[in-house]
């Protein structure tokens, strides 16, 4: 007898072949909203739908299950497909018949009063028994959410406390996260097993209740969170930033992501900041590089010159005959370090030498005077070095 092929499992799912378990396990929740038989009353094409997706999860986020499929696909090992021994194979195991002439491989009058063999062949796909687990029930815990937070270069050094605005998956206030309203029934069609027996040829197998998605219980969907038991919120934050934050600094915030599902704990919540840049401190690592300019008479002479740091104006010693480049260290002046609380990194001065203008003709008279008093050629020695 001819039997309509089954849609591939993935494909059922919308997933791709490598998807984790917990992308599948999103993808399953999301259709099985949606089909659910209590939000399609009487809609027998949903229902299929729902008892189609239901097994397609039961297999995937089975790891052996999915291993056999993925090798055999609906097929079992060892037997014919409808194309002969090598042919491509389209049957599920529902559509597999076994003659077993008359002799029952087990059972109460089996030999040893072991399982039987219809009963192995079910578990094998189906997990059927003690180890299936109840769909839809399963607590798992809430994702991290993370938002980006901008701040200014003076927020960073010092610290602040910014109001931010996020959105995020809250506990349901109608059905306080269950999913559902009011109490749960027992399911009258597997009687609270949460298994019904399927019959093909003389073969059986426990698949999951269509009825209750596997639970054993039916409960009265809650529309205003469609039984996901969570719903999207905006609310906004007093979010602390401590001294020495960093562009890409994480700040944690615990327990305020998406809340979990059935009951699962929350995510928690991470800002990543960005800070703006400065036009005179140049932050690397804990340290903060500056340029200072400084006349030729300091450079030459030595001297002792202001500069800024972020705590104000410090002073710093130029010593006689400074080259421009030259960088000098003004321990502890950097930035806070966010890694080590109490510490604090350099801040590095670069100084640069501006050369006068000779706009004026004693200024050109003195310059000239200064080249006959000193006349040392400082690119003497580059030519040896320079020679090839």
């Amino acid at each position: 007898m001819a039997t309509t092929p089954k849609q591939d499992y993935y494909d059922l799912l919308g997933v791709p072949r490598k998807a984790p378990v917990k992308e599948i396990r999103a993808a399953y929740r999301k259709l099985a909203r949606k089909y659910h038989p209590d939000l399609n009353p009487g809609d027998k094409t949903a229902e299929e739908k729902f008892k189609q997706i239901q097994e397609a999860y039961e297999v995937l986020s089975d790891t052996k299950k999915r291993q056999m499929y993925d090798q055999f696909g609906f097929n079992t090992p060892g037997q014919a497909g409808p194309q002969g021994p090598g042919g491509s194979y389209n049957v599920s195991p529902e559509d597999i018949h076994f003659d077993f002439g008359g002799f029952d491989f087990g059972g109460a009058g089996a030999p040893g009063g072991g399982a039987s063999f219809r009963d192995l062949f079910s578990q094998f796909f189906r997990g059927g028994g003690a180890g299936a687990g109840q769909a839809g029930y399963e607590t798992e815990a809430g994702s991290d959410l993370e938002y980006q937070i901008d701040i200014s270069f003076a927020e960073a050094m010092r610290g602040a406390q910014k109001k931010v605005s996020i959105t995020r998956l809250d506990v349901c206030n109608d059905c306080h996260g269950k999913g559902s309203i009011g109490s749960e029934q027992t399911c009258n069609v597997c009687h609270g097993s949460g298994r019904v027996t399927e019959t093909s040829g003389k073969m059986k197998f426990q698949v999951a209740c269509s009825r209750c998605g596997g639970s054993g219980h039916l409960r009265t969907v809650c529309r205003t969170c469609g039984g996901e038991g969570r719903v999207r919120r905006a609310e906004t934050l007093d979010v602390r930033i401590p001294p020495g934050a960093q562009t890409g600094s994480r700040v944690r915030v615990a327990g305020r992501g998406n809340a979990g599902a059935n009951g699962g704990p929350p995510g928690d919540l991470y800002f990543i900041t960005q800070v703006q840049p400065h036009p005179f401190f140049d932050r690397r690592g804990d340290d903060l590089y500056t340029v200072v300019p400084i006349t030729v008479t300091e450079a030459a002479l030595g001297a002792k010159v202001e500069v800024p740091t972020i705590d104000g104006r410090a002073q710093v010693r130029i010593p006689p005959g400074t080259d421009s480049g030259k960088k000098l260290r003004l321990r502890e002046k950097g930035a806070p370090s966010a890694r080590r609380q109490g510490h604090r990194g350099d801040q590095i001065v670069e100084v640069q030498v501006v050369v006068p203008k000779p706009e004026d003709e004693k200024v050109r008279e003195l310059l000239r005077e200064l080249s006959k008093a000193a006349p040392e050629d400082p690119r003497v020695d580059i030519f040896s070095r320079a020679t090839l």
